[in-house]
């Protein structure tokens, strides 16, 4: 029977010959990543687990810890990280976005199914993975049993054709798909296509990350020469790909021509078909500008805004505000003089965490500012207030409107 992507990888961790739409199915999960959050609010120690070696925990959201409460749940990771020997503690000094450090260990490998408690968890998609955030109950299942089950969706298939023009980057791919198409709400997401071989690794990653802004259950790419050499790179082995058969089924199928692309911003609110060209969009003056998160606070993203900011300084009333991904991009960034030439600018670089994206500290919105954030979502409150407005595109988006102190394309601003 022919299949998807993602029901090659249920069907082989299920242990059957093939899986439908509809198909409820028990399956093995390769890698378990618990984060900060969990430790800190309703932690219970297990008294065994199936497998500590296909565990990973990673302190992300709250670090260093901004409240007592979160200070508190530290404890509780390292006591269970030493008394289980979890070799995959990447705690304060080694920490980072939890899907960040995930891709930075090759944690998520081709054709094999991981599970966080985050709902970001499809960033692992990028890396031929079938990847997906649950609750924090199934997590603790899978912690215990090392299996989970999944109810096997119908899969939308993004064909990507063309090349990716310079200046546009995965986060414009997204917000033209999102614009373009809507929510995909319990469906999966496929992408493969001639074109996806011109889109580069961290853009394939911010792509498989907004997957959760349309409601996807998984968001999964092909497999191809460029995830093969980075898992060389980074020395890993044993995994088996996932190609979707020539005659699969699919829900639908969308052609992506990359090349038509153009940088793109999505109005506050939503994504979902709330998308402009950054030329054709309001020039709203803002009061903050946030470079970070899972999906834009890898190093290529600090470089791309470094290229814009470089010899120019932040506008009169505005904050730019930028964090890495992980303390191993912060140190990258910081030796390759991304970050020196980002602080010169007026920015503030903070340290590596969730931290403004969801909320919660180092970057709050007030009521009535308005901000505009490479991060991964826009809706009412998500970043402050509910009285403040958040508009989304790329870093260079980002960036470029800082300097402008309103909603500007770089490319114009490169030019002035």
């Amino acid at each position: 029977m022919a299949m998807t992507m993602i029901e090659q990888i249920l069907a082989r961790k299920a242990g059957v010959a093939s899986v439908d739409v509809g198909d409820t199915v028990t399956v093995d999960v390769d890698m378990t990543v618990l984060i900060d959050l969990q430790f800190a609010t309703t932690w219970l120690q297990p008294l065994r687990i199936a497998d500590p070696d296909k565990v990973a925990i990673v302190m992300d959201h709250a670090v260093p810890a901004p409240t007592i409460k979160d200070a508190a749940g530290g404890p509780n990771a390292r006591k269970f990280a030493a008394e289980f020997g979890i070799e995959r503690f990447y705690d304060v000094g080694r920490h980072g976005i939890c899907h960040q450090v995930i891709a930075e260990n090759g944690l998520a490998r081709p054709g094999q199914i991981l599970a966080c408690t985050d709902s970001h968890t499809c960033a692992g998609g990028a890396y031929n993975t079938a990847a997906r955030g649950l609750g924090p109950a199934e997590v603790y299942s899978i912690l215990c049993t090392g299996r989970t089950w999944f109810q096997v969706s119908p899969t939308i298939r993004y064909e990507l054709v063309g090349a990716l023009p310079a200046g546009v980057s995965g986060k414009d791919v997204f917000l033209h798909i999102a614009n373009a198409y809507g929510d995909a709400t319990n469906c999966n997401l496929e992408y493969g296509g001639p074109g996806l071989a011109s889109i580069p690794l961290h853009d394939r990653r911010t792509i498989a990350t907004q997957g959760a802004e349309v409601s996807a259950d998984f968001s999964t790419l092909a497999y191809d020469d460029v995830l093969a050499a980075h898992f060389e790179a980074l020395g890993v082995t044993g995994f088996e790909p996932a190609h979707a058969d020539a005659d699969a089924a699919y829900a639908d199928v969308r052609e992506i021509d990359l090349s038509t692309l153009v940088p793109y911003v999505a109005r506050p609110g939503t994504v979902s078909r709330n998308g402009l060209p950054v030329t054709a969009i309001e020039p709203r003056k803002i009061d903050q500008a946030f470079i970070g998160s899972c999906a834009n606070g890898q190093l290529d993203d600090l470089r791309i805004a470094a290229d814009v900011l470089r010899g120019k300084q932040v506008a009169p009333g505005v904050r730019l505000i930028v964090t890495p991904a992980s303390q191993q991009v912060y140190r990258d960034a910081m030796r390759l003089g991304y970050l020196q030439d980002i602080a010169d600018a007026g920015a503030v670089v903070t340290n590596a965490t969730c931290g403004a994206c969801f909320g919660y500290h180092m970057g709050l919105l007030g009521p009535g500012e308005v901000c505009i954030t490479s991060s991964t979502r826009n809706f009412t409150g998500r970043m402050g207030s509910t009285e403040a407005e958040i508009y989304m595109a790329s870093p260079a988006t980002v960036a470029a409107s800082a300097i402008a102190g309103h909603i500007s394309d770089a490319q114009q601003e490169a030019s002035r």
